[in-house]
């Protein structure tokens, strides 16, 4: 094993330099939905400070334990209490949104340490990382490889939840968009422990969240009378007026 880790960096061909491009691709997919749940988390500490240090010390830590999981992936999977694990605190986390979102969107529950904040985000990325490191293996075989698409994976969740954290203030849809597409990834986290046969394709649930995406960006803030931006049930009411 560690021949094959460090010894396949330096024997690199075409189809290696391809499922590097794949893998990275992928990671650029399964990663804005891990995104949009971290920067949900980081928004409510509400200050831009706190929340890059979570971010920061949030993902450093997520680093660790996903490079563990890939390195010890082939005993994880052998109990599928993981996968249940990681499927009910992904569909825990976003009932918990659901639930608990206030009816006046200005009304943001606020963190009162960005260290209550940066275990939500570890558990958060382990159990995104449950779903992309299983389908990284399919795609290859290579230690080095799977490691470095989920080191690249990892630098693009950094700087996309950055982002993310401020298109929650300019998209309406947005945090509900990315909620729901968290939920679908624990559903199949979910079916995958019942029954592998039931857990759609990989191109089927890509396409569900580029859906539920295309809905968050529908509508800005912006486009919204300011005199109803502060009530969702407004919102609604002026969407269905317009």
């Amino acid at each position: 094993m560690l021949d094959q880790v460090f010894n396949s960096p330096f024997n690199t061909s075409v189809e290696t330099l391809f499922q590097l491009i794949v893998l990275v691709a992928m990671e650029a997919v399964l990663t804005a939905d891990n995104a949009i749940a971290l920067a949900g988390l980081a928004q409510t500490l509400q200050q831009p400070e706190l929340e890059r240090r979570a971010l920061n010390i949030g993902l450093g830590l997520a680093y660790v334990f996903r490079m563990l999981l890939v390195v010890g992936t082939a005993w994880v999977l052998q109990f599928w209490q993981f996968e249940l694990a990681g499927a009910l605190y992904l569909l825990w986390l976003a009932g918990r949104y659901f639930t608990t979102k206030p009816p006046d969107s200005s009304q943001l529950v606020q963190a009162r340490s960005h260290w209550q904040i940066i275990p939500l985000m570890v558990l958060t990325d382990l159990a995104f990382s449950l779903d992309s490191v299983t389908t990284a293996l399919a795609i290859s075989q290579e230690l080095w490889l799977i490691m470095l698409g989920g080191t690249i994976g990892v630098v693009l969740l950094r700087f996309l939840a950055e982002l993310f954290i401020q298109w929650l203030q300019e998209f309406i849809y947005l945090e509900d968009a990315g909620y729901w597409a968290v939920a679908l990834v624990g559903m199949r986290l979910l079916l995958r422990v019942v029954n592998p046969e039931w857990v759609p394709p990989e191109w089927a649930m890509i396409s569900l969240i580029a859906v539920l995406f295309i809905w968050g960006f529908s509508r800005r803030t912006s486009e919204v009378p300011v005199e109803l931006q502060s009530s969702s049930v407004d919102k609604m009411s002026y969407e269905l007026v317009e």
